[in-house]
């Protein structure tokens, strides 16, 4: 039981940053983490599916609730991002230990390859502009966001041993 508590913990407290440092961004920002071409510093937690599967749960929450909450995402926005989300965070848990050099780069693409497919299939039914130069502005935005930010955050745990101490039992 108390490692059920745990994992539910750890999912609110991961879908709670998601939207709360969505939100903030795009209100210091504006436009920053929801237009055609975004950098959402929050895709930086995505790292954390490396450390726990509650994470999955906690990013397709997160993602769901900041469309749902912010007013000018679409109604697709709220099925086909979320499911970016969890494919990619499901991909990156059960990829956690392909590392090169100890580094998880294969997991770290996964963000930008499923966005890019869906959310760029999905800008292109709402904007139009064409569906690859739709996705590679989307991939472009997670590579940038999760090879830098994502990267300072994955060493930052594995360094500081957060990764133990907050995830293991």
């Amino acid at each position: 039981m108390k490692k059920n508590t745990r994992n539910l913990v750890h999912c609110a407290i991961i879908a709670a940053l998601y939207v709360v440092l969505t939100h903030l961004q795009n209100l210091l920002i504006p436009g920053s983490a929801t237009w055609a071409i975004q950098f959402r510093a929050s895709e930086a937690l995505c790292v954390l599916s490396f450390f726990t599967p509650a994470a999955i749960t906690g990013l397709t929450l997160g993602t769901l609730l900041f469309n749902i909450t912010y007013a000018q995402a679409l109604p697709l926005d709220f099925l086909v991002g979320s499911l970016a989300s969890c494919l990619a965070a499901i991909v990156m848990y059960l990829t956690r230990k392909w590392t090169v050099k100890g580094y998880p780069l294969f997991g770290l693409l996964m963000p930008a390859l499923f966005n890019a497919i869906l959310v760029g299939w999905e800008l292109s039914v709402y904007i139009g502009g064409g569906f690859g130069i739709n996705a590679l502005t989307v991939a472009i935005g997670e590579l940038g966001v999760l090879l830098t930010l994502g990267s300072a955050l994955y060493y930052a745990m594995r360094i500081r041993g957060l990764d133990k101490r907050l995830f293991d039992n």
